[in-house]
């Protein structure tokens, strides 16, 4: 008797909680204290509560209300606004919920793989730039790493924090600088969404709807079903592999000499086409944004290289139809110089990314000049976060100034020689001495090392060994020697013509 009372106290209780805890309305992790929302664009709010639950939201002297859905999903908008705060916002269904210190703003959302994760705590110089990170109206919300099989509504996540000497450590120095130098030169919040995972392709990145739809985008699930057919002997490999790295870490450890590095190898999950989309982007995409910045291209840099310039576009035109804001700027790096392995094809991947200059509202920062040979995360990312800085400023800001290096345009024949186009091409030079880089080839496109003379907004380009040229490339090697620049000192960018 006394066990049967006991059990229905307990189911009870058991069941006031629950139905208490359905009661709550609630918002994704987005939506909370110190976040940035974008200026001018409406303000979404959205979250779950019990079915047909009113829920009402006031802001900025504004208060708008709606009903949760048979399935308790709620969404509402707010009117948009100048950039300004701190503000409070009030959430009220049964519960209530106050989000304090709120700003309006610009928010860029900062992904890509491990050059866009590298944090400012492995800098060079990382304790005085990590000292001067004392920007409160720089926000930073990072997304924690988690691939799904399908699109998610909400993120794990580390909560805006301030940007401050105690939070900075960890970010992305890239994304810091970036919008370090738009808040100095604009004065306005600016809300970082960080979401990357170093060593993913493009593909992970990209909706199954657009891999889907596209039929030459097939070879990414061919590759997956090849991964997915061998991953049981990858696993014994990886197991193998891991013991073997135990007893070498052990052996250094008794002769006093430093660990080695483990070998990395993919992340299965995180490899799955789609799955990164799915995880850390889907649930990003009600919040409104000013624009994206990315940095990846490393890992599709193999057999991958030659699908990569239709699945980035492919991505680019994915993520601004999920977001439903139109062509919002989406600015990228172009991967910087490294002696890859020879299974590398860095230039091919290059010239990728230059291919979708063509897609509007983009910009590229050429990272030809600054990488490093040896070391596959070159520290210098403070000019990779100015040369972003320079295209948002450009391209979303309106701002009359040189944003990129010289780009190819077209190409002429010149007698014996070629002539190459350029845009971006005010001032062209050669950085540092004569002018290298250039290779021409005939119709065996056999590419001999080309002579190179800067006339105006051109080069010419001839050989006394290809007397009949036909095509021309620019720092076609994985770690190049070239040095053609503008006035503004911007380097310009790998390409092949005709490609």
């Amino acid at each position: 008797m006394r066990l049967s009372r006991f059990l229905a106290s307990t189911l009870a209780v058991f069941f006031l909680f629950l139905t208490n805890a359905v009661a709550d309305a609630t918002l994704p992790s987005l939506l909370a204290d110190h976040m940035v929302v974008q200026r001018g664009l409406p303000v979404h709010l959205w979250g779950m509560a019990v079915p047909h639950e009113n829920i009402a939201v006031t802001f900025r002297g504004e208060t708008k209300s709606t009903s949760a859905d048979e399935l308790g999903r709620w969404s509402l908008y707010l009117s948009p606004g100048e950039a300004g705060g701190p503000f409070q916002m009030w959430v009220k269904g049964t519960n209530s919920i106050t989000l304090n210190d709120v700003l309006v703003g610009d928010v860029w959302v900062a992904s890509g793989q491990s050059n866009m994760e590298f944090p400012m705590k492995e800098l060079s110089n990382a304790n005085a730039e990590i000292a001067a990170a004392q920007y409160p109206k720089i926000r930073i919300f990072r997304v924690e790493h988690r691939p799904s099989d399908f699109p998610r509504s909400d993120v794990p996540a580390k909560a805006w924090a301030l940007c401050t000497p105690a939070n900075a450590a960890d970010s992305s120095a890239v994304a810091y600088y970036f919008a370090r130098d738009l808040y100095q030169r604009m004065n306005v919040p600016i809300g970082l969404i960080e979401s990357f995972w170093g060593g993913t392709p493009a593909e992970s990145w990209t909706s199954l709807h657009s891999l889907a739809a596209d039929a030459s985008l097939m070879p990414v699930f061919a590759e997956r079903s090849k991964t997915v057919d061998e991953q049981e002997t990858t696993m014994l490999r990886l197991q193998q592999a891991d013991r073997e790295f135990q007893k070498a870490e052990a052996q250094a450890k008794a002769e006093g000499k430093p660990a080695p590095d483990r070998p990395w190898h993919p992340d299965f999950a995180a490899w799955a086409p789609s799955a990164l989309f799915n995880g850390m982007i889907a649930p990003l995409t009600p919040f409104p944004i000013r624009g994206v910045i990315w940095y990846q291209g490393e890992a599709n840099s193999g057999e991958r290289a030659p699908l990569y310039a239709h699945l980035f576009q492919t991505m680019i035109k994915d993520w601004r139809r999920e977001w439903e804001e139109g062509d919002f700027p989406f600015l990228f790096v172009q991967i910087a110089n490294w002696n890859t392995g020879p299974e590398g094809r860095w230039p091919e991947v290059r010239d990728a990314q230059r291919e979708a200059l063509a897609l509007r509202n983009t910009g590229m920062a050429v990272t030809i000049d600054i990488g490093d040979p040896v070391d596959i995360h070159p520290k210098n990312k403070q000019d990779v976060g100015k040369r972003l800085a320079q295209a948002a400023r450009a391209i979303a800001y309106g701002e009359k100034l040189e944003w990129s290096g010289p780009l190819y345009r077209g190409l002429t024949h010149d007698d014996h020689a070629l002539r190459v186009w350029f845009d971006h091409a005010n001032g062209l030079a050669a950085k540092n001495g004569t002018l290298v880089g250039f290779e021409i080839a005939g119709a065996d496109a056999k590419f001999a090392a080309a002579d190179a003379k800067i006339d105006g907004e051109s080069v010419v380009v001839s050989s006394p060994t290809v007397m009949d040229p036909v095509s021309v490339r620019y720092a076609w090697a994985a770690n190049p020697t070239c040095n053609l620049v503008n006035r503004a000192g911007l380097p310009a960018s790998p390409f092949q013509a005709p490609p």
